[in-house]
């Protein structure tokens, strides 16, 4: 079984052979850690989860805010606790829920502080982006995780970053914690809970394939610019 650390690393070669954004970067690698949220062992994290979003959702309640945001967290952790390990959060139907469920706590995030701050776009997303890796990263690795992440925004501070981006990125996070857990002999159910068949070692090897394919179609456009720069 691949740890937290493998995951985040696999996630983060992954990634980069599309981008060098560091919100992009960011999000995929706690995407990678995502899944592993229906170990019995991260019960206590799913039952914070849950009061979390209960407190985001009567706090915004109250303010006659979009509440929304609470509801989603405690839907996410409801999720984790009826799931079985390896099953509906490591498929493909898992991957694309928890992807969308994140990326609305994301992004209505920014929404609702977006107009009562003077911080600039990207330091803001910077900020929820480190607020979303503490409810999601392993402990152990936030003390890595953050003054990197914050280090990387303020010496590339032009980079930013769209909602469609946050979807992807936190998708390709999610898809690479699936793609390497195939590579076990316990392998994946993909496609539960619509079905309990498992895929393996080929579904990743074909799953990687795929991913450096559409890498390097992202990357015509840089090519393309760097070979007309070495003509000229």
């Amino acid at each position: 079984m691949s740890s937290y650390k493998g995951h985040s690393l696999f996630a983060l070669i992954l990634v980069l052979m599309f981008t060098f954004n560091p919100l992009i970067i960011a999000l995929a690698v706690i995407g990678a850690n995502i899944p592993d949220f229906d170990h019995k062992f991260r019960k206590e994290n799913v039952y914070k989860m849950i009061i979390l979003g209960l407190l985001v959702f009567i706090s915004l309640y109250i303010l006659k805010l979009p509440y929304f945001i609470g509801l989603i967290i405690v839907f996410l952790g409801v999720t984790f606790y009826f799931s079985e390990h390896r099953s509906f959060t490591h498929s493909i139907p898992g991957t694309v829920i928890l992807a969308s469920a994140v990326s609305l706590i994301l992004i209505w995030g920014w929404e609702l502080i977006i107009n009562v701050t003077i911080l600039p776009n990207n330091y803001l997303i910077a900020i929820l982006i480190a607020l979303l890796s503490f409810l999601f990263l392993n402990k152990r690795l936030l003390p890595i995780f953050i003054p990197l992440f914050f280090i990387s925004v303020v010496f590339l501070q032009a980079f930013e970053i769209t909602y469609i981006q946050i979807v992807l990125a936190l998708f390709l996070g999610l898809l690479s914690h699936v793609v390497l857990d195939a590579t076990t002999p316990a392998g994946v159910k993909l496609f539960a809970p619509l079905s309990s068949k498992k895929y393996y070692k080929n579904f990743a090897i074909g799953a990687i394939f795929i991913l450096i394919i559409l890498a390097l179609i992202c990357r015509i456009p840089m090519l393309f610019s760097l070979f007309e720069s070495f003509i000229s």
